[in-house]
């Protein structure tokens, strides 16, 4: 059954969508704060209404796009943007991208997860979502005195489609996905770390045979198009560490997306990135489900970037 989002209160999506423009409290430890300010989002022309959610937290209808920002009780001096998959057509809000910014607010990172408009939702451009990837990360940086964390050490997960928008983030902080709107849009866009669970990397065949790569491209191949959306094409030199996680028996995602990537990685000299390989699990895991392997990655996460100065 779907319905109006619960997990924010639908009166205060509505005031975002009036021009709300500062955090917005939801709970102790958490805040809501809009994307863009009211009249000036770029592409604008799409779904209208509130927001919906499943009773499993899949969100879709996202008119206005929005952080959701959870606040650690003692700040470790870092934030990391959160971004759930879904195929670009719903957030898996429920299962990823809160459950994962729940657990890193609760080791001291401010966490901001991130609820974006979904390219299959008749936008004025299949590529919202990178708009709104790419202007969180400005919003965020500028956040930083505010909530006590450093501009420069802000990280980026992604998780399935959710893992792709983190990795274009994350390897092509200076394309410009939108015109510039105002002073925010004068900041950086880069990010010290990306961290991608059974993510989509590529939109080139032969692994584009997911959801997110028809979403984006259709059923055709436009390679010149595609290759500028896949992750692995896009690494060079100034591309931060990854740490990337995927079971082998992935159906959803091939394991090649991952593999592709790291070895990209490890050919521009980014030796700081690593790859957790698991002999099964599928897809769709979030933090791991109760008795499979998958269950270790947010401590191997957290070692990898506790050796790497991330954390």
């Amino acid at each position: 059954m779907i319905q109006p989002f619960i997990g924010v209160p639908v009166f205060l999506v509505l005031l975002l969508s009036l021009g709300c423009t500062s955090p917005t409290s939801v709970g102790p430890t958490s805040s809501i704060i809009p994307l863009w300010p009211a009249g000036r989002m770029p592409d604008s022309t799409g779904v209208h209404g509130p927001l919906m959610t499943s009773s499993t937290g899949n969100i879709t209808n996202v008119a206005v796009p929005y952080l959701i920002i959870h606040k650690p009780t003692q700040s470790n001096g870092r934030a990391i943007l959160v971004i759930s998959g879904g195929g670009y057509k719903h957030i898996e809000s429920g299962n990823e991208s809160g459950a994962a910014a729940n657990w890193l607010s609760g080791q001291g990172f401010t966490a901001f997860e991130l609820i974006y408009r979904l390219p299959a939702e008749n936008w004025q451009t299949k590529f919202v979502a990178f708009e709104d990837g790419q202007r969180a990360l400005r919003l965020i940086k500028s956040l930083a005195p505010q909530y006590h964390y450093e501009a420069t050490k802000v990280g980026v997960m992604g998780f399935s489609a959710g893992g792709h928008l983190a990795g274009m983030l994350a390897t092509v902080p200076q394309r410009r996905f939108y015109q510039p709107i105002d002073e925010l849009d004068s900041l950086r866009a880069d990010v010290q770390f990306a961290a991608l669970l059974y993510p989509v990397v590529t939109m080139l065949p032969p692994y584009n045979s997911t959801v997110s790569k028809k979403v984006l491209f259709g059923n055709g191949d436009d390679l010149p198009a595609e290759r500028q959306y896949s992750v692995e094409q896009l690494v060079s030199a100034q591309t931060p560490p990854m740490f990337l996680a995927q079971a082998k028996d992935d159906s959803t995602a091939s394991v090649q997306n991952s593999e592709l990537l790291y070895q990209a990685l490890s050919s521009h000299g980014i030796g700081a990135s690593q790859l957790q390989l698991f002999e099964s699990g599928g897809h769709g895991w979030g933090l791991g489900k109760a008795g499979t392997p998958e269950t270790v990655w947010p401590s191997l996460f957290q070692a990898w970037a506790v050796k790497n100065g991330f954390w």
